[in-house]
């Protein structure tokens, strides 16, 4: 068996220890952290396996330069390759700040320009129709209806819907304590439809979903075990079907829904911000461009000059 280079094991330390300090005191959520370490993995192995650098003192600039191309050349968006030189120069100014290396190499990168992307986000029809689609008859069927009523009330990311416990929903008040990202709590309203069919899952359906076991998870699967983004995923995609929605959707289609929609009803800008759990208003922003194209769209179809 060959022996690991001692050097190669130093890097990958201080990738673990980089990946440990944003987690403690940026408090990024495991997806955030998982990709910034693929990134930066990907990174050392292109360095060790083809330009044979072992030290991180003997990573120039021109090589990180080399490894960009070598990534837009796979074809990636650029979203996704502003992300991976995001991810290496934060590492590289980590370990310059704490005085492992005397400059970054890696100081002068530019990120790819993103155009905006507006999300995508379902009419109140087809929202209707969606949550609709679930024959609440049925254990499964309530669970789905109950799911995505709640997402589509709250505007939940799909981690924080599957990880929520039952104890977050206060039926009384009318409002759930969401945990978000950075281990953040805010509260957030669910509303009257969302609450009953949550509270009728609860009471007729979870029972059979529990299989004897003890879970304090809210929403679960089959099995009884704690529902996956994948198998949320899943069942928006059939429900979407059923509806007869050709839209691509993902769970995060109920979110932007869920922020579009309040804009238009007329809610301001720093209340959707602190029912998203956005950390910045201008991550917040993006829905006022959506409501603009709408008034723009709207304006094309009625005004006789437009």
């Amino acid at each position: 068996m060959k022996k690991t280079d001692e050097k190669t094991d130093d890097n990958y330390k201080l990738i673990d220890d980089y990946i440990a300090h944003l987690s403690f005191e940026r408090g990024l959520s495991n997806n955030t952290l998982t990709s910034y370490s693929n990134d930066i993995n990907a990174f050392f192995r292109f360095i060790s396996s083809e330009e044979g650098i072992k030290s991180i003192n003997d990573i120039t600039p021109s090589l990180i330069s080399k490894w960009i191309n070598k990534i837009r050349l796979e074809g990636l968006s650029n979203r996704t390759v502003a992300r991976r030189i995001s991810s290496i120069k934060g590492f590289f100014d980590f370990l310059e700040s704490y005085g492992l290396l005397s400059s970054s190499p890696a100081s002068n990168l530019t990120t790819p320009k993103l155009g905006l992307t507006l999300p995508h986000a379902l009419s109140e029809e087809e929202v209707l129709r969606l949550i609709e689609s679930p024959d609440i008859k049925t254990a499964l069927g309530l669970r789905d209806r109950a799911i995505m009523e709640f997402a589509y009330a709250t505007g939940v990311r799909a981690s924080e819907l599957c990880n929520l416990p039952v104890s977050a929903i206060d039926f009384n008040l009318g409002f759930t304590r969401i945990k978000g990202k950075g281990q953040k709590e805010r509260i957030v309203p669910i509303g009257s439809a969302a609450l009953d069919f949550v509270g009728q899952y609860i009471k007729e359906a979870r029972p059979c979903l529990t299989r004897r076991r003890i879970s304090s998870r809210l929403f679960l699967s089959q099995k009884g075990g704690s529902i996956t983004r994948q198998r949320f995923w899943q069942i928006l995609k059939k429900y979407a079907s059923v509806a007869g929605i050709t839209k691509d959707i993902s769970p995060h289609t109920l979110r932007h829904s869920f922020a579009t929609h309040l804009l238009k009803g007329g809610a301001d800008l720093r209340t959707v911000q602190l029912l998203l759990g956005h950390q910045n208003i201008a991550t917040t922003q993006i829905y006022t461009h959506v409501d603009i194209e709408h008034l723009r769209q709207t304006h094309r179809r009625f005004h006789p000059r437009a």
